[in-house]
């Protein structure tokens, strides 16, 4: 069996000099709503600034679906203070709407009420409106609605350098650190399913949101259907892990591997992409009519990542540069924040993920893959289930006796983190896991149900009363002047630089999309 053992203590302590400069990122969206619950349809607002230039606010599928970004941070408390911040500077420009609390959606009407985001005229701005009509063609718009957080992370320079030495590897260090990402990333898929049994919190919809599906979900008050034992159904096939990309087997073996695979998706024809067509009337209706119109339409749990310049291919930058981050993106929204997740999260990743690094992290085979795969789908949809067994080499595994000696193997990295941060959040991170291994209704998905039990009116309100509390708390605390100002001089500059865009460009955008795709 393969043990997410991490390192030693001794090992871990030669290298914790350099986990001070960790850095880390969050981007969290949220969608917009009427005080009644039901989705905006007003534009996004313009005094949030351009959503295609601004740096901390644009949006994601829809004009109501903001997404929040924070900087990267070698301070591991100023993500959160970040995210605060641009909650707080929204809250004050939307007026009486509310932010959703819940990855999945709230009370949702006809698709065609969900409006689709806008980047203006520019060519990289109708690129980014023409893929997500392309997404609502193929997937339909409300699966587009759901949201989470993403976490981003990432070891400094001087880390890699000392452990390429210390590794004597024969790769230069660009590609030795983008092989070491691959491991921690494979390393993560085998155990990612300890983040929705411990953080999933959507196991429970609103009835409205599955219209005709033929979801397997049970009747918990009139109007909200829910998984008896789910942890997450954004993350089940109602969500973002839908059967359509699951043929797609994208490898994670190595770099080269996985770009292979993406690259490979994005020039295969699909024929029921063909049948919607590449234009209607005149009018783009996706970017391509292949199996993926670009890198970012596949979904999964988590992504090697590097920055790229405005209008690169995600796949180009990091068959050029290599690795420079990874991005986990399986964290629901957690409804009892304010701003959808809390500190103890983000301690309890930074030691999953260096666990995941300092394990030794062999190829990912067939059978291997379908069991990971697997077991994902088990705990979001039963992972509360108190005799709920794992696949694990063949063979079927209690998720308690798993889970416990997981999170004890995880314990020296807890350790040496708390260590180089002069706290005891790590360790106490891991207790708190602990104990409620043997009470999964502790988590939040158990937690929630709970909730919503007590109350006896279901999910939407539930979810509703909670965005209003959230709205108010962050509002009733001051916003320093000149905090408040940055963000606001950050959506001006945004929309004189999108602006500028505009008049930039001098190629049709047919010649700038092929280029693209070149």
């Amino acid at each position: 069996m393969h043990k997410l053992n991490g390192a030693s203590l001794a090992e871990l302590e030669k290298y914790s000099s350099y986990f001070h400069e960790i850095k880390r990122g969050l981007e969290k969206e949220s969608l917009r709503i009427q005080p009644n619950g039901y989705l905006s349809q007003a534009n996004h607002p313009a005094a949030l600034g351009s959503t295609l230039t601004n740096s901390h606010i644009t949006t994601d599928y829809s004009e109501a679906l903001p997404e929040f970004i924070t900087s990267a941070s070698t301070d591991r408390l100023r993500p959160l203070e970040e995210l605060k911040e641009i909650h707080q500077f929204v809250y004050r420009n939307i007026g009486d709407e509310l932010l959703w609390v819940a990855s999945m959606p709230c009370a949702m009407g006809d698709e065609k009420d969900i409006p689709i985001a806008k980047y203006g005229s520019s060519n990289s701005g109708q690129m980014k409106e023409i893929y997500r009509i392309g997404l609502g063609h193929r997937y339909g718009r409300l699966m587009q609605t759901i949201a989470g957080v993403h976490y981003n992370f990432s070891l400094p320079e001087s880390f890699w350098k000392s452990y390429h030495k210390d590794k004597n590897s024969k790769l230069d260090l660009q590609d030795f650190i983008s092989e070491q990402y691959m491991g921690l990333i494979r390393n993560y898929l085998r155990f990612s399913w300890m983040i929705p049994l411990f953080f999933g919190a959507s196991p429970a919809v609103c009835e409205s949101f599955l219209k005709n599906s033929n979801a397997d979900l049970n009747v918990l008050i009139k109007g909200t259907k829910y998984g008896r034992y789910a942890t997450s159904l954004r993350m089940s096939d109602l969500g973002y892990q839908n059967k359509v990309q699951s043929r797609l087997n994208i490898g994670y073996n190595s770099l080269k591997e996985y770009i292979e695979g993406l690259e490979n998706a994005i020039s295969t024809p699909d024929t029921l992409y063909e049948t919607i067509g590449l234009k209607q009337n005149g009018e783009y209706q996706q970017l391509s009519t292949n199996i993926l119109q670009i890198e970012n339409e596949f979904y999964s749990s988590i992504r090697p990542k590097r920055v790229s310049v405005l209008g690169e291919r995600p796949s180009k930058s990091l068959k050029n540069y290599g690795v420079e981050y990874i991005e986990v993106r399986a964290l629901d929204l957690n409804p009892f924040s304010s701003i959808g997740i809390e500190q103890f999260q983000i301690s309890f990743l930074d030691v999953f993920l260096l666990a995941c690094l300092f394990t030794e992290s062999p190829p990912i085979n067939l059978r291997e893959a379908g069991e990971y795969q697997e077991n994902f789908r088990s705990v979001v949809m039963n992972g509360r289930h108190p005799e709920l067994c794992l696949m694990i080499e063949n063979r079927c595994t209690p998720i308690k006796s798993i889970t416990q000696e997981l999170l004890n193997n995880l314990k020296p990295c807890a350790e040496i983190l708390d260590k180089v941060y002069s706290t005891s959040e790590h360790q106490q991170v891991i207790e708190q896991l602990m104990v409620q291994t043997d009470d999964f209704e502790s988590t939040f998905s158990g937690k929630i149900i709970d909730t919503i039990k007590q109350r006896g009116d279901g999910y939407f309100p539930c979810a509703l009363d909670l965005s209003k509390q959230h709205k108010d708390s962050l509002l009733k605390e001051d916003m320093a002047e000149d905090i408040l100002m940055k963000y606001r001089q950050e959506a001006a500059d945004s929309l004189k630089r999108s602006e500028e865009i505009e008049q930039s460009d001098e190629v049709s955008f047919e010649e700038y999309l092929a280029r693209y795709y070149e």
